[in-house]
């Protein structure tokens, strides 16, 4: 499966900066959906409340996904990949 990359930075509810990419079907072209799958994430990590919008997602590329991301896609529409800042 190819999947889209969506490079996120979001500022924490501390002030810091939580970078993460939202990973999806490549064909998934609705962008209120990418960022509800954001704000899904945020939600997991006690950060809901915290903007997500084009400010803080864009389109970044196209990838191969590994078999555990093409998993987590088929089963809940999106993975995250936690890059910095998350925790």
């Amino acid at each position: 499966m190819k999947v889209a990359v969506w490079d996120t930075y979001v500022t924490r509810k501390d002030g810091k900066i939580m970078h993460f990419d939202i990973l999806v079907d490549e064909n998934t072209v609705d962008t209120e959906k990418i960022f509800e799958y954001g704000k899904t994430y945020l939600k997991s990590v006690a950060q809901e409340g915290q903007p997500l919008t084009s400010e803080e997602c864009r389109f970044c590329h196209i990838d191969k996904a590994p078999d555990d991301v093409e998993n987590q896609i088929l089963k809940n529409g999106f993975s995250i990949i936690e890059m910095e800042g998350c925790y």
